[in-house]
């Protein structure tokens, strides 16, 4: 299939992992596009997008926009590519973009639309222990998520003596990219050659899913278990989570004599639910390096 031109468009591990899958399948891009490298980390390191890296390894051009404008819609029309993928790219694309390929813009989606519509449905789908998950590939237009269905699988959860497991979301992102890659290359040949027609969304069905914010990620540990849990597993790999407890231990204020309590934020790295209880794992209180929670309640003793 090396003779279909497509460019794609994505930013992060979930895009590399789809672009991975369409190598496999024999389909690389003439061109992908990604946003500009940015500042990360405390030494703020400017630092190039997955998908550009993915690219500098296979060789295949980038383009990096600071705007969609005219100028870029330009330089991306020479690469005469006859159909365009969008993979978790993270930009608004508008529809006078969306229109340069003869065959449209195809977008893989992790949900099963028309649910989860949006920013978050890695994260929406855990916190709602949603047992059917899976990808979805659409044709794009200008709203969100909402352009015709091309194809859809839907995954099988995972279970352990057939009782569901809540993944986190970094093992779902995972799951559901490589689904969407192997479709996805299913899928090119067959729209391209005109094979397959799209079938619009039941608007009416549609569920919306919203950003996150970092307190979003709080939790406390005398609410519902399992509903903890589902947060836990949800946030790993982006807000994460975490709860603050009180030290015993004085805390030196304003010299010496000076007493109080202290209150210690304190991030969860790993947790399980087992036996209807949730059992915090392994954390990272403020200041100090990751820790067993047992040994880190012993501490506060």
């Amino acid at each position: 299939m090396s003779n279909v031109s497509f460019a794609f468009w994505g930013t992060d591990e979930f895009s590399v992992t789809i672009l991975e899958e369409l190598r496999k399948a024999g389909l690389v891009p003439a061109v992908i596009v990604t946003p500009p490298d940015r500042p990360k980390g405390r030494g703020l390191v400017l630092t190039p997008p997955p998908a550009k890296e993915w690219a500098q390894r296979e060789g295949v051009p980038v383009l990096q926009p600071e705007r969609l404008d005219s100028t870029f819609s330009s330089q991306l029309s020479s690469f005469d590519a006859s159909l365009f993928v969008v993979a978790s790219y993270g930009l608004i694309i508008p529809q006078s973009v969306l229109n340069i390929p003869v065959k449209g813009t195809l977008n893989v989606h992790p949900s099963l639309l028309p649910h989860y519509r949006g920013a978050t449905p890695i994260e929406s789908q855990i916190l709602a222990d949603e047992k059917e998950v899976g990808v979805t590939i659409m044709l794009m237009d200008a709203e969100m998520d909402h352009g015709p269905i091309v194809a859809q699988r839907t995954q099988q959860p995972t279970t352990n003596n057939q009782q569901h497991i809540p993944p986190t979301a970094t093992e779902l992102t995972t799951r559901l990219a490589k689904e969407g890659g192997e479709l996805l290359a299913d899928v090119i040949p067959k729209w391209i050659a005109g094979e397959i027609e799209a079938v619009p969304q039941d608007h009416t069905q549609a569920t919306y899913t919203k950003k996150l914010a970092k307190t979003d990620g709080e939790i406390d540990l005398s609410d519902d278990g399992y509903k903890n849990f589902l947060k836990i597993q949800a946030f790993t790999g982006s807000i994460g989570t975490h709860f603050f407890v009180s030290s015993s231990s004085p805390l030196q204020r304003g010299g010496a004599g000076g007493g109080g309590v202290k209150k210690i934020r304190v991030n969860i790295k790993s947790a399980e639910f087992k036996d209807g209880q949730l059992h915090l794992l392994r954390v990272i209180p403020e200041g100090k390096k990751e820790m067993d929670y047992g040994e880190f309640m012993r501490g506060l003793r």
